[in-house]
């Protein structure tokens, strides 16, 4: 069975910028050492160089980094270096990810996450010497799971309508 493919309306800069913004207190609230919450803002930033990659980029993700290592009082670099790579193999990816179905998309969006926390926890490693548990990769699985559901609310301020109305342009 094959479904049906829509052209997607352009995404809106200024949503963008909302979607990012609320990953990024979504990450402020103090559920963050919790075993297997998500990283929002590693989320939306996978999602949009994915979708995005010209406008959503490797400085977005950098500066989302530093806000990060900011609020997690974590060695400044950790988080921008690690989101950083996180964009630039899903910039690297994007054109090949897109053409599976969402599910598929999440197994390819799993490494990228996993290779993300494996970058802090090598940093981390390297400054304390300590391991936090292989619980800690909970994480990654958790916001794989997610993907189905961070795309379809992300795309829908760009999908068309299925009946086309003679009242409506587009």
């Amino acid at each position: 069975m094959n479904r049906p493919h829509y052209i997607l309306l352009p995404a809106n800069p200024l949503f963008i910028i909302a979607s990012l913004v609320v990953a990024f207190l979504l990450n402020l609230l103090p559920w963050g050492h919790w075993v297997g919450i998500p990283d929002f803002a590693a989320l939306v930033l996978v999602f949009w160089s994915l979708h995005q990659p010209r406008k959503v980029g490797i400085g977005i993700a950098f500066l989302m980094g530093l806000l990060m290592d900011v609020h997690n009082a974590a060695l400044l670099g950790e988080n921008a270096l690690s989101y950083t790579l996180l964009s630039y193999f899903s910039i690297m990816i994007h054109r090949r990810v897109l053409w599976f179905k969402i599910g598929t998309q999440a197994l390819h969006v799993l490494p990228l996450l996993l290779f993300t926390q494996i970058v802090q926890l090598v940093i981390r490693m390297s400054v304390s010497g300590t391991f936090p548990g292989w619980l800690y990769f909970a994480e990654s699985v958790v916001s794989a799971a997610l993907w189905p559901f961070i795309t379809w609310m992300l795309l829908a301020p760009q999908r068309r309508a299925v009946n086309r109305d003679d009242t409506r342009p587009i």
